[in-house]
Parts: structure tokens; sequence; C-alpha cells
């Protein structure tokens, strides 16, 4: 595995043996995640006792809601996720050593720079990006580096940028905001980063005993390939199951008419929207059409802190994030995404 910057990125040495981190077992977590939805079932039924016309629906109903919402959520991802694995394993196993490092400029900032416009060539939402990033962590590139890829991809995708036009052109600088805003935040999350005493320590210890594997992966190249397909699948799929639940589950739990009353208030507008954002989990590659329906209640910097905060922090994309990501990182990440965005929002309505 090339390493371009061995201070900073993981190798296969630094590495703690998996015998040495004992885990919840996966029958545990089986269990645990079993707990959870026992829990979030009798939490619909408190609800439902407690505050029975908190709801226009009845609870079957809701439940039906939360179940079509969240397939919906699975459906719309799965081909960008399968798309994010195959990329993936082409950049770790059939792009040659060297080939990518030597476009890269040498200077960290100027590297993290480079790597935050990746997403414009790379055509999937932020559910295919996360495991295109993981990729290129087992590639080298360090977490810092691969955090600003990873904020910034969702934003500068092409099909996110036509889309975002097509909603709403260049009214209120909303397209302009959007784009601007998820590169800086991208930045700034990839330099905060890049000031941790140890990035090593910003990854779960199961991704780091996955990048142990694929390190001494025997084989030619067509073995690793399937071997690396099998081992993404099977780390993805299940966050991206839980997350799209989750969605579903939130969306029936929340009511949105509570959100759009306050859409007209400057402040609250853009903590209602970031909040829906993080809510509905809707593809970055179609969020705009649906942030559109908000536009004529809710004000422009609230509909730009909606198109920043989805794609980047929506719970699941979170549930994915997990899969790499350690749950402190993951609250770093979602502070500087939820302040950056409610900055950028606010100046967005002084100036539209």
């Amino acid at each position: 595995m090339t390493r371009t910057d061995p201070a900073q990125r993981p190798t296969a040495t630094r590495y703690e043996p998996a015998t040495a981190r004992l885990g919840p077992s996966p029958q545990a977590r089986a269990f645990l995640w079993l707990c959870v939805g026992l829990a979030v079932i009798g939490g619909l039924f408190l609800v439902d006792w407690l505050a029975p016309t908190l709801f226009p629906a009845s609870l079957p109903t809701r439940a039906q809601d939360g179940l079509t919402l969240a397939i919906s959520v699975l459906i719309e991802s799965m081909p960008f996720v399968a798309l994010g694995v195959v990329l993936s394993i082409v950049v770790q196993v059939w792009v040659p050593p060297g080939v990518i490092e030597r476009w890269m400029p040498r200077r960290a900032w100027a590297r993290r720079a480079v790597l935050s416009l990746l997403g414009m060539i790379v055509p999937v939402c932020e559910c295919g990006n996360v495991p295109f990033a993981r990729g290129l962590l087992m590639r080298g590139f360090s977490v810092p580096e691969t955090l600003t890829f990873l904020i910034a991809a969702p934003i500068v995708n092409p099909i996110v940028i036509i889309t975002t036009h097509q909603a709403f052109g260049f009214s209120d600088g909303i397209l302009i905001a959007r784009i601007l805003g998820g590169y800086a935040i991208a930045n700034l999350i990839g330099w905060l980063y890049s000031r941790h005493p140890s990035p090593d320590a910003l990854l779960t210890d199961h991704f780091r005993d996955t990048c142990e594997l694929v390190v001494h992966e025997p084989g030619g190249k067509w073995r690793r390939t399937i071997a690396q397909f099998v081992i993404e699948l099977r780390a993805v799929m299940p966050a991206l199951i839980i997350g799209s639940a989750l969605a579903g589950a939130v969306q029936v739990l929340i009511p949105r008419e509570a959100l759009v009353a306050i859409g007209s208030n400057p402040a609250l507008s853009i903590v209602a929207m970031m909040l829906l954002a993080m809510v509905v989990s809707i593809c970055s590659n179609v969020d705009a059409f649906f942030a559109l329906s908000f536009a004529s209640t809710f004000t422009p910097g609230s509909i730009v802190a909606f198109l920043l905060v989805g794609p980047l922090v929506d719970v699941k994309m979170l549930a994915l994030l997990r899969t790499t990501f350690t749950w402190r990182t993951l609250g770093g990440i979602v502070t500087v995404v939820v302040l950056s965005a409610f900055a950028i929002g606010t100046a967005v309505n002084l100036l539209a």
C-alpha cells in the first residue's frame, strides 16, 4: 500500500493486532440493535398514548409511512453505494502505486484543496463517497485529506451543481453559496483535523483491522477485487440499512408542521431547515428540488443551510461514516458543519 506521508498515514506496522482490542461480538451488537429497535417501538406507543393529538395520523399509519420512507431512502442510495464500492476497488487494486500521488501537490494544504475538488469527477452522491473515501485511506492518503474529499464531494459533484442550478438558478446566491460554502467547510474540517496529534485515532479499530487485512491480502488483482468487494459491502450495507431505518423513523416522529411554522424567522428558519436536512436524508443529487418546495416560506439562508447540512451529516450519512470514523470524530464534524452552515445561512439572509 503506497504511503505518501508516513508521519500522518496509518501503516501496517502501526496497527495493533485485532486480538489486542477486545470489542463486542457480532451477537452482542445484534442484540444491542434489537434492543434499540424495541425501544423505538416502545417509544412510539408511549408518545401515541401520552399525546394522541400530536400527530394527525394514527400509529399504524405512521409506522407504514416510516417503513415506506426507509425503503425509499435505501433504494435511492444503493446504486450509488455500489458505484462507490467499485470506484474504491479501482483505486485500491487497479490503479498502480504513485499514479494518483504524483499529481498531488507536496504541500499539505494544497493537497487538501485539490482533493476537495476530486468530487467533480466522481459522479456519486454522499452514500457512494464513503466507500470511495475508505479506498483512499487504504491506499495511503491521510485522514485529514480524505475527510476533505469526503465533505466536499457531495457538494462539488457536477450532478449536484446542475440540479441546484435547475432548481434555483442564480437567484439569491443559493447556488454560489452552496458550492463555495461546501468547499470552505470541507477545507476547514481538513485543516482542523490536520492539527490532530494522532490522526490514526480518528479511525475505528475495526477499520484499521480492515486495512491490515487489505495490506496482506494474497493473490492476484482479481482475487483481491472480489475479497475487497465483499469486505466493503459487509461494512457499508448494514450501516446503510440502519441509517435508512433511522431516517424513516425520525421523519414520522417529528411533526413537520412544527418546523414549517417557524420558517419566516431569519435565525429559527435556519435551525429548522438544518434539522429537517438531518431528518429527511435525501440524496444530494435531488435535494435541491425538495428544498425548492420550501423556498416560498423559508428564507434563502435557511435553504442554503439545508443544502449544506443534508449531504454531509444527515442520519443516513452518519451511520455510513461510523463504519470508518469514531463517534468523537463524527461529533466534531457535525459541530463544524452545523456552525459553519448557520454562519453561511445568516450571511446569505443579510445579503439577499
